[in-house]
C-alpha cells in the first residue's frame, strides 16, 4: 500500500474513532501506522504467520485460513493484511473490553507484542495495559518447552486413519514420570455425533468447525494410547524460551477461533506447523503443504529442519505392553492367564500353585495386564474386573519374586523415517503375449507390500491412486484404474486380542467382458474376517470378501457377488516382501458370471524413495482367462 494509501486509511481511522484513541493520542497513532508502512510490516513473513494469511493458488493476494470474524479487527482483514495491521494498531489504544473480558492488546497479545518489537512503542503515549487472565494461565502451564506428540495410525476412525499430531507444554522441572501431567494443544474437528462416512465427506468439503484446545496430556495418552491402542511417538523440540513464549501468547489468541477443517490440508498437523512458524518467523513450515498435509509428512518436515528436535520419546501402546509379555511364554500358560483373567480359573488354582514362583509371578502379571487392557478399551468395566485385579494383587504380592515390568523393543524404524507417502509407478508388463506400459500416481499413503518400517504392518490405505496404460499392440493410451480410497487392516487375532481384519475399497477399473471389450465400471469390493502370524514373518489372512459391479455395460446394469479371499503376506527381510493371494467371487444378484484371481507379487525397497516391485496374475472373469506379469520402479516422495 502506498504511503497515500495509508494516510487515507488513517485518516477514515480518525473518523472511526469512538473516544478510545481521542484520549490518548491520534498523532502517535498515525506515527506508528506511517512506520510500519516504511517497514513494510504488512508483508513481513511474521505478520502473515500471526493472521494466518496464504498468497492465493490463483491470482495475486492472499486469504487468511482463519474464518472467524473474531479473529481479525479490520472488516477485510481476512484478505487485507495492510487493513488488519491498521486496524490492530488503532484497537490497541483502547482499554475497552471485548466479550471475553479482555482488553484488545490482551486479546490479540502475540500481535502486539511483536508490533511493540517492531515500532519500539513509547508506553508513555501507547501505555501498557495489564493481561491478568493471560498471565494466570500461562503460570497453570508453567512452560520450559515444548514436544511434538505423533500417535500413529487407526484405521477403524476416519480422523486419525493417517495417524495424529499434537503439541505438549512442558512443564519446569518435569520428568519422565511427570511429563503425563503437563498440558496438550489439539487442533481438531468439532464433529457432533457424526463419525464413519459422513465424517469422511463432510472432512473433505470442509463443513466442520475446526478449533484448539488446551487439555491434560494423560487425557489424550489415554485415549491414543490405552482406549485406542495407538503408539505414541514424542518428539522434543529445540525452541528457544522466546520461541516458547510466542507460540503460547498466539495460542491465547486463538482460544474458541474457528477455522474450518478439511481432512487432507487444513487438518490438525497443519495448523500445529502454523504454530511454529509463528514461534520462529521466517520457518514457514506450513507453507511447504499446498493440496495435503499428512502427518508423517509433517512430523518429516519437522525433523528435517536441523537441530528442531532434540530428542525422540516411544511411548508403546497398551496392546503392544501386553503383547510383549505374551513372547516367550509358552503356550500353556498364556491360556492359563487368560483363563484367570475370564475367571474360568480362579487365582488360587492348583495349576497355577504349582509353578516354579517366577512363571507363577509371569503368569499372575499377564493375568492382570490382559484385564487392564480389557478396560482401557472399554471391552469391561472397571467394575467389572475390580475383584478379580484385587485377588491378583495379594497372589503377586504374596510371591517372592521382584517385579520387573515388561519394555517392549523400540522400533527400528521411526515414523519419520519410513517411505514417503507420495508414490509414482513407472511399470511394463505384458497381457495375454501383449506388451504394456504403465504410469501410476499414488497421492497417499501405504500398501501390504512397501516396507513396513514406520508403518502398521497389515494396514494398507491407499487416496486417489491413478492408473494409466500404453498399449503397444493398440497404440493406445487410457486409464486403467482409479481409486478414490482404499483401505486393509489385516490386524493379527489372538486369544487376547481378538481382532477382525477388514477391508474396503471404491473403484473406476477395467472389466473384461470379452477379448478386446474392457469397458470401465465402477466397483465396490469390501470383505471381513481375520489373519493370525505363524512366525513374525508370515501373515496369514483369510476374509469372506462381497463385490457390487455397476455398469451400462451390464446386461442388468449391476452384478452383485460373494466368495473368499484369502492370502498369505511374507516379510522376509525389512527390504524384501511377498504376497501370494487368491480369490474367487460369484456373482448370483445380476449379471450372473465368477470372477477370479490369483497372483504372487513382490516388493524389494532400496531405501525410503525407491523399491522395484514385480508379480504375475492369472485371471477368470465372464468365462475368460488371462495372465498379467508386470515388474515396475516405484519412487516415493
Amino acid at each position: 500500500m502506498g504511503l497515500r494509501l495509508w494516510r487515507a486509511a488513517a485518516a477514515s481511522l480518525m473518523l472511526a474513532l469512538v473516544p478510545a484513541v481521542f484520549a490518548s493520542d491520534i498523532a502517535y497513532f498515525q506515527q506508528l501506522l506511517l512506520a510500519a508502512e516504511a517497514r513494510g510490516l504488512a508483508q513481513h513473513p511474521a505478520w502473515h504467520a500471526l493472521l494466518h494469511y496464504r498468497q492465493n493458488l490463483a491470482g495475486s493476494g492472499v486469504t487468511s485460513e482463519a474464518d472467524d470474524p473474531a479473529f481479525f479487527a479490520a472488516p477485510d482483514g481476512k484478505t487485507n493484511p495492510a487493513a488488519e495491521l491498521a486496524a490492530t494498531l488503532r484497537i490497541f489504544f483502547s482499554t475497552e473490553q471485548a466479550g471475553d473480558q479482555q482488553p484488545p492488546q490482551c486479546r490479540f497479545i502475540a500481535r502486539y507484542h511483536w508490533l511493540k518489537e517492531q515500532l519500539g512503542f513509547d508506553s508513555s503515549r501507547l501505555p501498557e495495559q495489564s493481561c491478568l487472565r493471560f498471565d494466570e494461565w500461562y503460570a497453570a502451564l508453567n512452560p520450559q518447552g515444548l514436544t511434538l506428540v505423533f500417535p500413529v495410525s487407526y484405521l477403524n476412525n476416519p480422523a486419525s486413519m493417517f495417524g495424529h499430531t499434537l503439541l505438549r507444554v512442558d512443564a519446569r522441572n518435569q520428568t519422565g514420570q511427570t511429563r503425563l501431567l503437563a498440558y496438550a494443544v489439539n487442533y481438531a474437528a468439532l464433529v457432533g455425533n457424526d463419525n464413519g462416512v459422513a465424517f469422511a465427506i463432510k472432512g473433505l468439503i470442509g463443513s466442520y468447525p475446526g478449533q484448539f484446545s488446551v487439555l491434560p496430556y494423560y487425557l489424550k495418552v489415554r485415549e491414543y494410547n490405552d482406549i485406542d491402542n495407538r503408539d505414541i511417538w514424542e518428539y522434543e523440540l529445540n525452541f528457544t524460551a522466546d520461541e516458547t513464549h510466542r507460540l503460547l501468547m498466539h495460542l491465547w489468541e486463538l482460544r474458541g477461533i474457528r477455522f474450518d477443517y478439511f481432512f487432507f490440508d487444513e487438518n490438525c498437523s497443519y495448523h500445529l506447523l502454523s504454530l511454529f512458524d509463528v514461534a520462529r518467523p521466517g520457518l514457514q513450515l506450513a507453507n511447504r503443504f499446498v493440496w495435503w498435509a499428512i502427518p508423517p509428512d509433517t512430523v518429516r518436515a519437522v525433523v528435517a529442519e536441523q537441530g528442531m528436535v532434540k530428542n525422540v520419546v516411544y511411548r508403546p501402546a497398551a496392546s503392544t505392553r501386553m503383547l510383549a509379555r505374551l513372547d516367550g511364554m509358552s503356550g500353556d500358560h498364556r491360556q492359563l492367564a487368560l483363563d484367570i483373567a475370564d475367571s474360568v480359573v480362579p487365582a488360587t488354582d492348583q495349576a497355577l500353585a504349582g509353578l516354579p514362583a517366577d512363571e507363577r509371578a509371569a503368569v499372575i502379571e499377564l493375568s492382570d495386564e490382559y484385564l487392564r487392557y480389557e478396560v482401557s478399551a472399554r471391552k469391561r468395566t472397571q467394575g467389572d474386573v475390580a475383584a478379580l485385579m484385587q485377588q491378583l494383587l495379594v497372589a503377586r504380592s504374596a510371591i517372592d519374586v521382584e517385579y520387573s515390568p515388561v519394555r517392549p523393543d523400540v522400533p527400528d524404524v521411526r515414523p519419520d523415517q519410513g517411505h514417503r507417502t507420495r508414490r509414482v509407478y513407472l511399470g511394463a508388463g505384458t497381457t495375454d503375449h501383449q506388451a504394456y506400459q504403465e504410469l501410476a500416481i499414488r497421492p497417499a499413503y501405504h500398501d501390504l507390500l512397501d516396507a513396513d518400517g514406520g508403518y502398521q504392518r497389515g494396514a494398507e490405505i491407499q487416496f486417489f491412486d491413478l492408473t494409466l496404460r500404453f498399449n503397444d499392440h493398440s497404440d493406445t493410451l487410457r486409464l486403467e484404474d482409479f481409486t478414490p480410497v482404499g483401505i486393509v487392516s489385516l490386524t493379527p487375532r489372538n486369544r487376547f486380542t481378538k481382532s477382525v481384519s477388514w477391508a474396503v475399497a471404491g473403484h473406476v477399473t477395467r472389466s473384461r467382458l470379452a477379448p478386446g471389450v474392457e469397458p470401465l465400471i465402477f466397483r465396490l469390493d469390501g470383505g471381513a474376517g481375520i489373519s493370525v502370524e505363524t512366525t513374525r514373518r508370515a501373515l496369514w489372512y483369510g476374509l469372506f470378501a462381497s463385490s457390487l459391479d455397476v455398469s451400462g455395460h451390464l446386461d442388468k446394469d449391476f452384478a452383485l457377488g460373494a466368495g473368499p479371499n484369502l492370502g498369505v503376506l511374507w516379510t522376509h527381510t525389512a527390504r524384501l516382501k511377498t504376497q501370494l493371494s487368491a480369490r474367487a467371487l460369484r456373482y448370483a444378484l445380476g449379471d450372473t458370471h465368477t470372477r477370479a484371481e490369483a497372483e504372487i507379487r513382490q516388493n524389494v525397497s532400496f531405501s525410503e524413495s525407491a523399491a522395484l516391485r514385480y508379480g504375475m496374475v492369472r485371471h477368470r472373469e465372464f468365462d475368460h482367462y488371462w495372465t498379467e506379469s508386470q515388474i515396475a520402479w516405484q519412487m516415493y516422495f
